[in-house]
């Protein structure tokens, strides 16, 4: 049954209900903000967000006597929102709850449109971007281009993951195998490997120490199992597949940073885990198609849409087998779903 089209009244309506709740939480954080402000706050310290809660947030120390503990904290009015993987200045409060004073410049930042196409952003200084997908729920090449236009566009370094290897079989062997091909032949780190089994987990580890990493991909692919492989004791639940559907359902709730113990961290959150591309332009999207590099720009035409134009040069590199018709139908299919005035 289709969902039921909400007009623009009660759109409105629905909005303003959420900005006054908003600006109640508000006033209750401000005036709990000026009882803390006013008793005895502890010395400056470095800090990293590791969960976020509304308008507070868990900040793990990383210096000082309270090294790797972890304090609830409030934020001052004046700061930027705040998300997991942000380092911020903080200092320790009465009743084990402190205020966060400073934020500290980001490497990197995901973001995602909000549900008014306003860029959001999810998690903070992250280098890689394990794009997960499995033999079921069947994985598609457009999904896997457009968290790779993802990748490109935030500057983070994107890694290809196969899960549930185990579920190879002869009727899935010949498509995975073509699909898998294509992105070996473009020179994308691609690893193979089954959480349920344990096959592969050590090389994945071996990837992950050291970096700031977030799992992306549609639900049922098995994000949590790996997160409780690779961190035992988290304990993530894990969602079962539908019957009727075959896809997943969503477990995560709250972005949370879990730590390696080799070194390195993961942010595991749902707002990372599908997040669109409203915010991007067509030349954003084209340098995410890396085999596009050095073929834009020599086209017969200037303003060509490398549809049906004579001289176009990705065309050529269809023809010519350069480019695959899969990566070419990804990125026709991106296009069209970009807003009008983002071409």
């Amino acid at each position: 049954m289709a969902k039921r089209q909400l007009n623009r009244r009660q759109n409105w309506r629905i909005e303003k209900i959420q900005e006054e709740r908003a600006a109640r939480a508000a006033k209750r954080e401000s005036h709990t903000l000026e009882t803390l402000e006013g008793g005895e706050l502890g010395p400056e310290q470095l800090g990293l967000v590791i969960a976020h809660f509304g308008v507070q947030v868990e900040v793990e120390a990383l210096d000082g006597e309270l090294a790797g503990q972890i304090c609830r904290c409030h934020l001052r009015a004046n700061l930027p929102a705040l998300v997991t993987g942000d380092r911020v200045v903080w200092r320790a409060g009465n009743q084990g709850i402190g205020v966060i004073v400073a934020q500290l410049p980001r490497n990197s930042e995901l973001c995602r449109p909000d549900s008014r196409n306003q860029l959001k952003p999810v998690a903070a200084n992250v280098d890689t971007i394990v794009i997960v997908f499995a033999p079921m729920p069947e994985p598609h090449a457009n999904l896997i281009d457009r968290y790779l236009v993802a990748a490109e566009h935030a500057d983070i370094q994107p890694l290809l993951l196969l899960n549930k290897a185990d579920l190879i079989d002869e009727q899935n062997a010949v498509a995975l195998n073509a699909l898998l091909a294509v992105y070996r032949q473009l020179g994308y780190p691609l690893l193979e490997v089954s959480a349920h089994h344990g096959n592969g987990m050590q090389d994945l580890q071996a990837r992950l120490d050291g970096h700031v990493s977030v799992f992306v991909g549609q639900s049922g692919v098995g994000k949590s199992s790996l997160v409780n492989s690779l961190l035992p004791g988290v304990d993530l639940r894990v969602g079962p597949l539908s019957e009727l559907s075959g896809q997943g359902t969503h477990t995560t709730t709250t972005a949370r940073l879990f730590h390696f113990p080799g070194g390195g961290e993961l942010i595991d959150s749902p707002g990372i885990r599908e997040f669109g591309l409203g915010h991007v332009s067509r030349a954003d999207v084209e340098a995410g198609f890396i085999e596009f590099d050095e073929l834009l720009g020599t086209c017969r035409f200037r303003d060509c849409k490398h549809d049906r134009e004579p001289g176009c040069a990705l065309l050529k590199a269809l023809e010519d087998g350069r480019v695959q018709q899969q990566r070419m139908n990804s990125y026709r299919s991106i296009l069209a779903s970009l807003p009008a005035s983002s071409h």
